[in-house]
C-alpha cells in the first residue's frame, strides 16, 4: 500500500499546494486522485505566477479575456477560477461522500487586501458567489485585520482557508474567529454548517532560525509548534463549547499543515510528511513533495494528541535566544509581504502576455 495511501486512512487528506492548465489538461490531477489518495488543492499567488509563466498554456485565456476588455485583477480572477472550478468539479465525488468534509480547492483574495479588514470581506464575498462552486475555499489570511474578515465571511456563509498562521496563538484567534461566526449564524436561524480550515506554515521556521540556534536543533522548530498547535486543535475539539456546535449540525474547523516541502538540502524530503501525520488534519503537499512520499515516505506513529514534546522542545529554542512571539509576528508580516510581491508579478505578468498576444493578432 502506498505510503499516501496510509495517510489517508489513519484520517489525514492529502492536497495537492498546486495547480496549473496542464495538469488538468493531460490528466495529471486525476492521476493524483486516483493513485496518491488526492482529495483536494490550495492555490496561492505564487503557484499562479509560475503557472502563467511557465508556458503557453493561459495565452488564448488571456488573449480571449484582453479582447473583451478585461484586465488587472478582474482577468486574473476569472482566468483562475475557470482552473479551480474544473478542479473542484473533480473533487466533487469525495466532497459529496465525506459529507462536504474533504474534497476542497482554495481560491485567496487580493493579498492587497491583507490589512483591509472590510475590502477582505467584500472580496471573499464576491469570488464565493462568482466561483458558483459549493466546494471552493475562499483564502483569508489570519492576520490582526485579517481575524474580523473570516468571522464576517463565515456569518455570510463563505467558507474559508484561513491562512498565513504560524504560531499557536494565531490559530487559535482563528479558530476563535470561525467559532464566533458559526454562534452568530447559530442565533440568526441560519445553517452552522460553514466549513473552514485553518493553515499553519511549517518549515519556514526552520528556515527562520537556521543560523540562530545549534546544529541539534535544524529543522525542529516548525514540527514543535505543530505539534503544540495540534494539542490545542484537539483540545478545542474536545470542548463544551465545539460539542454545542456539532450538536447543532456544524463541521469542525480543521487544521491543515501548509508549507510541508523540505527546504533544507540535509535533511529528508520527506520530513515534515512523515512527522505531521496525525488524525482530522490536512497535509497540503508541494508536487515534488508528494511525488518523493509516494516514492519512499514512511508512515510511523501518528502526532500525540497531547502535543507530545512541543513545550520542551520549543524552551530549548526560547533558551537558545529565539524569540518564539516576535519571530511568529515577523513570519506573518514576510509571509504577507511575499505574496503582495508574487500578485504583482502575476498581474503584470499577465498584462504583459497580453499586450502581446493582441499585438500579435
Amino acid at each position: 500500500m502506498k505510503a499516501t495511501r496510509q495517510l489517508h486512512d489513519l484520517g489525514q487528506s492529502l492536497w495537492l499546494d498546486n495547480i496549473t492548465r496542464e495538469l488538468l489538461d493531460d490528466g495529471g490531477l486525476a492521476h493524483y486522485i486516483n493513485e496518491y489518495s488526492v482529495t483536494g488543492l490550495t492555490s496561492n499567488p505564487t503557484i499562479f505566477d509560475k503557472a502563467i509563466g511557465s508556458g503557453h498554456a493561459y495565452d488564448p485565456g488571456i488573449h480571449a479575456k484582453v479582447l473583451a476588455g478585461k484586465s488587472g485583477e478582474a482577468l486574473f480572477i476569472e482566468l483562475a477560477l475557470e482552473d479551480l472550478r474544473r478542479a473542484a468539479d473533480l473533487f466533487k465525488p469525495v466532497f459529496d461522500a465525506t459529507d462536504h468534509v474533504d474534497g476542497w480547492v482554495s481560491m485567496e483574495v487580493s493579498p492587497l487586501l491583507a490589512s483591509d479588514t472590510e475590502g477582505s470581506i467584500k472580496a471573499a464575498k464576491d469570488i464565493h458567489q462568482q466561483a458558483q462552486r459549493p466546494n471552493l475555499f475562499v483564502k483569508i489570511p489570519g492576520t490582526p485585520e485579517g481575524v474580523p474578515a473570516i468571522e464576517e465571511a463565515i456569518f455570510a456563509g463563505v467558507p474559508v482557508n484561513v491562512t498565513l498562521l504560524f504560531s499557536c496563538a494565531q490559530y487559535q484567534a482563528a479558530a476563535e474567529a470561525w467559532a464566533r461566526g458559526i454562534e452568530r449564524r447559530i442565533e440568526a436561524g441560519l445553517s452552522p454548517d460553514v466549513a473552514s480550515v485553518a493553515s499553519l506554515f511549517v518549515s519556514r521556521w526552520d528556515v527562520a532560525v537556521k543560523d540562530k540556534v545549534p546544529a541539534e536543533l535544524h529543522n525542529k522548530l516548525g514540527i514543535a509548534v505543530s505539534r503544540q498547535t495540534y494539542r490545542a486543535y484537539r483540545e478545542r475539539l474536545a470542548s463544551p463549547r465545539w460539542r454545542k456546535l456539532a450538536d447543532a449540525g456544524a463541521h469542525p474547523q480543521r487544521l491543515l499543515w501548509a508549507s510541508t516541502g523540505t527546504k533544507d538540502p540535509a535533511a529528508p524530503d520527506t520530513l515534515y510528511v512523515e512527522t505531521l501525520a496525525a488524525p482530522d488534519t490536512i497535509d497540503t503537499i508541494p508536487e515534488q513533495t508528494l511525488h518523493a512520499f509516494a516514492e519512499h515516505g514512511k508512515v510511523g506513529g501518528v502526532m500525540a494528541p497531547d502535543g507530545g514534546d512541543a513545550e520542551a522542545q520549543l524552551a530549548r529554542f526560547t533558551q537558545a535566544g529565539v524569540d518564539l512571539d516576535a519571530l511568529a509576528t515577523q513570519l506573518q508580516h514576510e509571509g504577507a509581504a511575499a505574496f503582495v510581491k508574487s500578485w504583482q508579478d502575476l498581474l503584470q505578468n499577465i498584462a504583459d502576455r497580453g499586450a502581446a498576444l493582441a499585438r500579435a493578432g
